[in-house]
Order: C-alpha cells, then structure tokens, then sequence
C-alpha cells in the first residue's frame, strides 16, 4: 500500500479517533508530508521505536505505542513469562505520560501485569526497578536528547539491559507481524485495575534506588569534611533529573547546590534550549551565567531522561569554565574509582572496564595501568549491560566501570543501562576527593594526560532526513566500505574493521580475522600513529556520524593532527 492509500485508509477507518483524523486533514494538500508520515511504518529497531511525535504511520503516536506493545507482549506470551509483568517508566516528553498508559493497558489487555511509575523518572530508575520487582521486561517511554518534536520507547529485558540479539530481532519480528492495528488488544483502566494488571510503582522504589546509590561512594570521610565546600550549578534541562539528582547530592552533604530555575520544572516544549542534550554547549548557557554569579566549582547537566551527563568545571588558573567532553568525564571517572579502590584494597583481580568502539582510547591505558582488562563493545551503552549479564554468568570478569564517549556512564551494577545520577554522585565525590587534595578537576584532567598522552576526539555529524536521506546514508556506507581509502588524513590505514561483515582486514598482510562482536554497519579504520576514525548511521536520528581520535606528544599537537584527521574523515562524507 501506498502512501497515499495509506493517508486514506487513516481518514477513514473508525478505529482511528477524531483528533487524530483532524490532524490529518489539515495536510490534505500536503503530499510530500503525506509521504513522509505514510512511506513506511515507523521501524521498531534493535532498542525499540522513535520518531517525530503526530499521526501516521511512520510517526510515534498512541496507535502506533500499541502496535509495538502487542508485539512486545505476543513475545513475552510465547516465552510464557508473562507472570513476571512488565515495568514502565517515562521522562518529561510530551505524551510521554499517555504512551505509557497505552503500553501498559495494552499489555493489561493482554494478561500481563504492568508495574507504572505515578510520575516522570530517568530511565536508569526503570532498569533498577525491573530487576527488583523480577519483571520480565521493562519499557521506558523517552526520546533521550532527542529535539522536543520527538519521543519514543525502548525495551528492557528481564537482567536489566536494554534488549541485545538475538532477543532484540525476535521482539522486532513479531512487532512487525502485528499488521492490522485493529488486532492490537486494550483495556479500561478501571477494569484494568481490578483485575490486578495495573500496579503503580510506590516511593520505596525511589529509596531503594538511593541507598544502592549511597552505597557505592568509595570517600564518606572525605565527603563529611569537602561535601559543604563544593559549590554545584545543576541543570536537568527540563528532564526527569531533577528530584533525584538534588537528593542524592543533599544525602551526601553537598549542601551549596543551585539549580537553574528557568529548567528546573519538567516541559517537553524545553523552552529554553533548541537541543536538550548536555553534549551540545548551547545547553548550559544559563547554566554558566548562574555559575559566575556563585563563583561555582562545578556546572552539570542533565539530560531530559537523565542517563547522560554534562559538565564544566572551573579552571582556577584562567577563571574561565572548561567543558569536558564525554570521554575526558569518563576518563576521570574510571581513574578515581581505580585510584581509590586500589588504594582500599578492593580492586577485584579479575576486574573489566567496559567502553566502546568508538569511545576514547585513553581509558585502555588506564585499565591497564591498574591491571584491569579493558573490553570494547559495539556503540550503544545496552552493550555494557550485556556485558555485566556475561561476567555474572561466566565468573570470568567482575564489572568495575563502564562507559561510553557520548556522555554516559554506569557506576556500580545497580542498573544496566547508564546513569546520569550515579555519575553526578561519583563525579561530586571525585571533585571533593580532588579539592581536599588542593587541586581542581581541570587540574587533575591535566594530571591525566601528562601521564597517560594527550588523546583528543571528535564527532562529526551530517543530517539527511527522510527517505531520500535514508537513501543517501546507505549509499555513502557502500562507497566507503567497497572502496576503502589507504590513508586518512596522512595516517595510513593499517587495519579496516567492516562489523557488518564481522571481518578485520590487515591492510599490510591483507590477512581476515572475525571480529569478534555482532553484526552492524559500521566501518572503523586504525590507523598509524595511534589514531583511528569510525563511521555508522544513526540508530535513533536520520544521521550519520563520523568519529576520530588521535594521540599527541602534548596539546597543540593533539589538536593539530585532529584538525588535519577531521578534514578528511569530511571529504569522505562527500
């Protein structure tokens, strides 16, 4: 069916509401944006769905919450583990509220018993209650740092993780089999209740997440004396980290936290930022101008399902506010949880660092400066919690630290998914630990790259929205993987790691080894020198991205051979 006949059938049919139908014919003359919310239906993909919130096919809205729910819940019926229920979470996204009723009465419809949060939480608060409630699944309704048009759900399964093969392809085959939205079972709330199917998640479950929490800090002492003299700006640019960010900092003795008021409340709309994503600097302008006004020694941010963090610190020697990219916070992290450990004798010997393909390769050093294995894993943090599902099953490895370049980190294995407020916590900790030893954490970054060589990284990243952009990015993958360069950048390419071949090639021995991970288009290169660059779609936006990184002697020539690296990691987007 076409588009068109699609748009039509949409009109049409009275199982569709009114509302929805209104908003349709408002793009009667419309055809290209016909085409876009009919050309497809909106892909359920390896971490579950998102899209541009509205009405159609290939848009994220009640019907289509639905479809993927029976999907989801014709699995969870065919693994007979229904018993277990499902638990459901949502951010501060517009109709993130509603979609998680439709999921969760949708799952009711069907026998299974949904556990709900009342209200907003970050996403790594559904990881942490689905294991303690011994649900089967979870979903979390959120669109990340996604602009404000978008939302969308993704699924957990019963370790805590978000969903990796071959679980992820089955769930997605029988999303896919669910083809006639009037199949898609629902149920009243009230008889939904009564029936037992529908439990809301109470506030023990907050407690219990702050206590696992508390219990990971490696320094109380240190807290009890620097906690009070640390001055924090926070941001939860209009998100779920509001509450539970300002609450663990104040349990812990960080008594000098001010929050931006103008992002403090939860808004969809993100009023005051284009982009609510603490990897874009844009987002902590108000921020920084509440920062130089408390003199602050920290400026942090959230994102709006608080799983990413974003900070800035003060630079004492030049006055100003540094910003720390994903991998140097992470990078940070890793060496003070090592340090402290080691120094506290509980480092375990078996103990893994966890990041990924395209993460920094600082944090290799490190791990193994403190004799840790380091583990990569494809990009995308549900990675890292399969890995800690894998240590707990082989004995092999204890998790210590995992981390990934776009700003999100897992201390402790309370979740299994990354955790803004878990990094706050630790990041906090780590900037008392280092101002009781009289220097700040620009200092000690410094410290890290004297000792450790001055790695540098970037990310470029070209847009190309719709089908025909779709289209393009797919062609762009194929130019590249069949005509692989043999220098980038004046770095001759010593290996080409193809993962959707699952090969390695040796560019020198021309010799072909498995890689080692699952299947996935993504092309990475290394290259001489110790640098490399990678390049992969987007699972969640129509984007491709490019990344890159290089090791220098000292800062200036770090830059220097990223500058040249970046340029032509570009010309191969031409």
């Amino acid at each position: 069916m076409d588009a068109k006949k699609r748009y039509e059938e949409w009109l049409e049919n009275p199982y569709f509401d009114q509302e929805t139908k209104e908003e349709l014919k408002k793009i009667a003359d419309n055809e290209k944006e016909i085409q876009d919310r009919f050309y497809r239906d909106l892909e359920f993909g390896t971490g579950g769905l998102r899209g541009v919130i509205g009405a159609g096919t290939n848009r994220v809205n009640i019907y289509t919450v639905r479809k993927a729910t029976q999907g989801l819940a014709n699995y969870i019926l065919k693994e007979h583990t229904e018993e277990k229920g499902v638990a459901i979470a949502f951010d501060s996204r517009n109709m993130s509220p509603e979609f998680a009723g439709e999921a969760a009465l949708c799952l009711a419809a069907n026998g299974i018993k949904a556990y709900i949060f009342p209200s907003l939480r970050p996403t790594p608060m559904l990881s942490f209650a689905l294991r303690e409630l011994g649900c089967t699944a979870g979903i979390v309704v959120t669109a990340s740092h996604n602009p404000p048009e978008y939302n969308g759900y993704k699924v957990y399964w019963e370790d805590g993780a978000q969903i990796t093969s071959p679980r992820d392809r089955q769930i997605i085959e029988e999303v896919s089999r669910v083809t006639d939205y009037a199949d898609v079972k629902t149920m009243d709330l009230e008889e939904a209740q009564k029936a037992g199917l529908y439990q809301i998640i109470g506030p023990e479950m907050d407690d219990k997440f702050t206590e696992a929490l508390k219990a990971l800090v490696l320094r109380p002492e240190i807290l009890e004396q620097e906690a009070k003299n640390l001055k924090i700006v926070y941001t939860p640019l209009h998100g779920t980290g509001n509450l539970p960010v300002r609450r663990i900092l104040e349990e812990l003795g960080f008594t000098q936290v001010y929050v931006v008021k103008e992002q403090e409340l939860p808004d969809g709309d993100f009023p005051t930022v284009s982009y609510p994503n603490p990897e874009d600097k844009n987002a902590f302008r108000l921020a920084l101008e509440l920062a130089k006004e408390k003199d602050a020694d920290l400026v942090l941010a959230t994102d709006p399902d608080a799983d990413r963090l974003g900070i800035y610190a003060k630079d004492t020697e030049s006055g100003e506010y540094k910003s720390f990219t994903g991998n140097m916070s992470g990078t940070l992290v890793l060496e003070y949880i090592l340090s402290q450990r080691k120094a506290l004798g509980t480092l375990p010997e078996n103990g893994a660092v966890v990041t990924t393909v395209v993460s920094g390769k600082m944090a290799k050093e490190i791990a193994k400066d403190y004799g840790m294995e380091l583990i990569e894993t494809l990009t995308g943090f549900k990675y890292i919690g399969e890995q800690i599902k894998f240590f707990e099953e082989t004995q092999d490895h204890t998790y210590v630290f995992g981390y990934e370049e776009s700003y999100g980190c897992l201390v402790g294995t309370h979740a299994r998914d990354k955790d803004a407020v878990s990094a706050v916590m630790a990041l906090c900790e780590a900037a008392a630990y280092y101002k009781h030893q009289g220097i700040t954490l620009c200092q000690q970054m410094e410290r890290l790259f004297e000792k450790y060589g001055y790695y540098q990284e970037d990310l470029c990243t070209v847009t190309l929205k719709g089908q025909e952009g779709a289209e393009k990015i797919q062609a762009m993958m194929e130019q590249i993987r069949s005509a692989v360069p043999q220098t980038i950048g004046g770095f001759r390419v010593l290996r080409f790691r193809d993962y959707r071949e699952q090969k390695i090639r040796d560019c020198v021995t021309k010799e072909e080894t498995p890689s080692g991970l699952p299947k996935s288009n993504v092309l990475y290169f290394e290259l001489e020198d110790n640098a490399w660059c990678c390049i992969r779609p987007s699972g969640t936006e129509p984007k491709i991205k490019f990344y890159m990184g290089v090791k220098g002697a000292d800062s200036a020539d770090a830059e220097e051979k990223l500058t040249g690296l970046r340029e032509a990691v570009k010309a191969l987007a031409q």
